[in-house]
């Protein structure tokens, strides 16, 4: 990967950021007439479907008569229709969290606390050197700020391109090397004990940060005291490339952290501070050291979902955690549908621990303040893992029974649920590149749909998957 710091350092990641219309002038012509496509016929398949909807109405008639003549049927129904009226409620409030919510701005050199800022990396090869790099340009007052990176036993050059860093920055980077893989959490838990900082950043060996980042994202904890983590926002780095799977991605990520966790800050609850890019106060890391690097699930060493396991200590023990929109981190996804399902699986196994960890204190009184938010928060994510299993049934003898009703009916929701999305990142960056969002919820529906009942069912496995 080439390096870019220098349209890093004057880019400020707006709704058209230097950083991102370079990408844009290098990505390979193939790929945008390829992009083109896939988002046109995507985007015809959907409307295809509303047809197909709008001349079948007797049939979908029909097929909801047979189903209330029944009592599986009409149970079903009064199950469907208290979901319908829970989640629409539940992203009406979100939308009303989401507009209420602002960033932190950014606090003076003079008030910015000591940072220590750790990278772990694996078989990262040269991109390590550019994280590296990005993060010394950063904006952030030297004498306040500590590099540390961590080569956790890779097998390729990843610590050759860690001592070329080092060679160019001198004392502003130290470097340690693990005798042995022993996994991202291993890592970064060697960097916690070495730092001095008072806020630990960890950031992933595959990102890229923006010159100002490190700043806002640590602005938060010298204004809240009660603040013990913040969720940076993350963006796909290798969406200028011939895969089309980031630039779904990317569509995805803004509604994920630009929507969502703008509205979980809002409750002082973001379940989840990515690993790509997250700060802690150190009080709170060094509370949860003990039982983060310990941890197990069902008897097994816990050795993936580090991030959500550090966030989910951290709001167990009473402290706020935000999410700062204004602090970037660019970073690689896999470009193939294989390193997809299985960063996914990963990522569904996370989920399904740690929920059931938060059910063990998220209704107790276990912070100050109000917590009605937060439970809501928990019980959507409680029902979307207890629902998928009936959801695929359901999927399964729909698709048995009326192919074509559930072809069409699929493809229209998808129709109406991914606009928002399209509307969302529009408004927020470029139209034509917000339409991935159809692509990408007609892949998730018929190509992901099992990834979490998979996830529920293997949660035990151990295994990063995409190493």
């Amino acid at each position: 990967m080439k390096r870019e710091t220098g349209t890093l350092k004057n880019s400020g990641f707006g709704k058209e950021s230097s950083y991102k219309a370079n990408r844009v002038e290098n990505s390979v012509p193939e790929s945008n007439t390829k992009g083109v496509l896939v988002r046109a016929t995507s985007f015809m398949l959907l409307l295809t479907a509303a047809y197909l909807v709008y001349i079948l109405q007797n049939d979908f008639t029909q097929y909801n008569l047979e189903r209330l003549d029944s009592d599986w049927g009409f149970i079903f129904f009064m199950v469907a229709t208290s979901l319908f009226i829970f989640k629409a409620g539940f992203f009406i409030y979100n939308l009303y969290l989401y507009w209420r919510y602002k960033p932190v701005k950014s606090v003076t050199d003079d008030l910015l606390p000591t940072c220590t800022v750790i990278v772990p990396a694996y078989n990262e090869g040269k991109q390590v050197y550019s994280t590296l790099i990005s993060l010394a340009e950063s904006d952030y007052p030297e004498e306040n700020l500590q590099l540390l990176a961590i080569d956790d036993g890779s097998k390729d050059d990843t610590w050759s391109w860690m001592q070329k860093a080092k060679d160019e920055l001198g004392d502003r980077l130290s470097i340690y090397q693990q005798p042995e893989n022993k996994g991202k959490r291993h890592a970064l838990y060697r960097g916690f004990k070495l730092g001095t900082g008072e806020i630990f950043v960890t950031v992933d060996s595959d990102s890229i940060v923006n010159r100002d980042t490190l700043r806002n994202l640590v602005s938060p904890f010298v204004v809240n005291e009660k603040c013990g983590a913040v969720a940076g926002n993350i963006r796909v780095l290798n969406n200028g490339k011939k895969a089309l799977l980031p630039k779904m991605l990317d569509v995805s990520f803004v509604l994920s952290f630009e929507f969502v966790r703008s509205a979980e800050s809002k409750l002082e609850s973001v379940l989840c501070t990515p690993g790509a890019l997250a700060a802690y106060r150190g009080k709170a890391v060094y509370e949860c050291l003990p039982e983060w690097i310990n941890q197990t699930f069902m008897g097994q060493p816990s050795d993936i979902g580090e991030d959500r396991a550090m966030t989910n200590m951290i709001l167990k023990r009473g402290y706020h955690v935000l999410f700062q929109r204004n602090a970037y981190a660019f970073t690689n996804v896999p470009e193939k549908y294989r390193g997809l399902s299985k960063m996914f699986i990963r990522w569904g196994r996370s989920n399904v621990r740690e929920n059931l960890a938060m059910a063990k204190y998220v209704f107790t009184d276990f912070r100050e303040g109000s917590k009605v938010g937060t439970r809501l928060l928990f019980l959507n994510q409680i029902i979307k893992l207890i629902m998928s299993y009936p959801f695929l049934l359901f999927m399964l003898f729909f698709i048995v029974t009326h192919p074509i009703l559930f072809v069409s009916s699929t493809l229209l929701s998808i129709l109406i649920l991914s606009s928002f999305p399209v509307i969302f990142y529009s408004k927020r960056y470029k139209f034509s590149e917000s339409l991935w969002a159809y692509s990408y919820s007609i892949l998730y529906t018929f190509g992901l749909f099992w990834i979490t009942p998979y996830a529920i069912a293997t949660a035990s496995r151990r295994g990063w998957l995409t190493r």
